[in-house]
């Protein structure tokens, strides 16, 4: 049997990141993985340029049972300090959108300098290689795989969520977890498309592929983690909705629950409609200055003043362009489900867990990051900012 100080087991962005942190602080690391190619998730991430992570990332950005849990690693490991890690490896990046930071040229760059950091830190990397048991025994923790079997005082769990199982996710911090009674969130798919029975649109197929800005909002303050509203794209496709906005407002979004969106500013749509040069205009030309011409028309059919001009309209219906436009309820069938996922919702309770070392309270040595914590960042950036400050929190923590 061969002895580290600590084991990781998962080599996706927290386990990689952790294990060369702790390497480089003068720990023995060993980092095994099932996977033949590491850093999938992180090579396919931001359209194959990864979005590692966002300049206004804070506690706000995220969704867990404790929204407090967040903060300390945050603190301790904040998007200024991968940003200049970032550039110590000369990696051309650019802002995008609110924030969020992309590679200029490939996902692969950050992947080659965790990879690097790992190297600094003479971490001992196995892979593709099964994990078949893990146990505890007189304060170590013994890693049983079909290869051989592995002894640390320090017990990493970085195996993410269940999103995108094609490239080998699964649940298997879970089942650590439960194996050591330590209590899971039941997850869910988060940052998903919504799909939907009903017809929202007369043929949605028709308008696959429009996008627009709108406001959307989902859930509850009183439910599992409160409600969402967000100012984003939205994008029809043949099965339903996505875009940014969707993936946002899913990750508050409970089954059986409507979605509310605001395809345009209501104040700003009553002021054009007040306007004396709208009266000979018809409904779809005055929805068009306002959305795509596709779904102007669509939404006077569904009112059934297609053609019809604002003159003609009655007061109760153009009451109805206003609430149709401004308060569109409608209620999703389902998610896209762990395919179409990029993240999950849920999983390791963070009661179970201290906030600045993320060392389980039941189990000494043993210590759980990135995903497969109840931790869910908003789009943008945030899940990956997760991962580095989760994995330097712990990698600064270990026994």
């Amino acid at each position: 049997m061969k002895t580290f100080d600590v084991i990781v087991i998962g080599a996706g962005a927290a386990g990689l990141f952790c294990a060369g942190t702790a390497g480089q602080l003068g720990k023995s690391v060993l980092l095994i993985d099932h996977a033949e190619h590491l850093g999938e998730k992180i090579r396919i991430s931001g359209g194959g340029r990864c979005n590692f992570t966002n300049l206004h990332t804070s506690h706000q950005h995220f969704l867990s049972l404790n929204p407090h849990f967040v903060k300390s690693a945050l603190a301790r490991y904040s998007s200024s300090d991968f940003i200049a890690l970032v550039k110590k490896y000369d990696i051309p990046f650019h802002e995008k959108h609110q924030g969020q930071l992309f590679c200029d040229e490939s996902a692969k760059d950050i992947i080659q300098m965790l990879l690097s950091e790992c190297q600094k830190g003479n971490v001992q990397i196995e892979h593709p290689i099964k994990v078949e048991q893990v146990e505890s025994q007189d304060e170590l923790w013994v890693v049983k795989t079909h290869h051989e079997t592995f002894v640390a005082k320090n017990l990493v769990i970085a195996t993410g969520g269940l999103p995108v199982p094609a490239i080998g996710a699964s649940d298997f911090a879970m089942q650590i977890a439960k194996q050591f009674q330590i209590e899971v969130i039941e997850p869910r798919p988060a940052l998903v498309p919504l799909a939907f029975t009903s017809q929202i649109f007369s043929a949605i197929e028709d308008f696959a592929g429009l996008s627009t800005k709108v406001s959307i909002s989902s859930g509850h303050v009183k439910e599992r983690y409160g409600k969402g509203s967000f100012l984003e794209d939205l994008l029809i496709t043949h099965k339903g909705l996505s875009g940014p906005a969707v993936l946002q407002a899913s990750s508050y979004w409970i089954e059986g629950q409507e979605i509310h969106i605001s395809w345009t500013d209501q104040g700003a749509l009553e002021d054009l409609l007040a306007q004396d040069n709208s009266r000979t205009k018809t409904v779809d030309q005055l929805l068009i200055e306002f959305l795509p011409a596709r779904l102007a028309k669509e939404f006077a059919k569904q009112l059934g003043l297609h053609g019809k001009k604002w003159v003609e309209v009655s007061k109760k219906s153009r009451q109805n362009v206003i609430d149709l436009i401004c308060h569109w309820h409608v209620k999703p069938a389902g998610t896209l489900g762990w395919n179409k996922a990029e993240v999950m919702l849920g999983g390791i309770d963070t009661k179970e867990l201290d906030s600045k070392t993320l060392m389980s309270r039941k189990q000494s040595g043993l210590f759980f990051i990135g995903e497969c914590v109840d931790v869910t960042g908003h789009l943008g950036g945030h899940n990956f900012q997760w991962a580095w400050s989760s994995g330097y929190a712990c990698a600064l923590s270990l026994l």
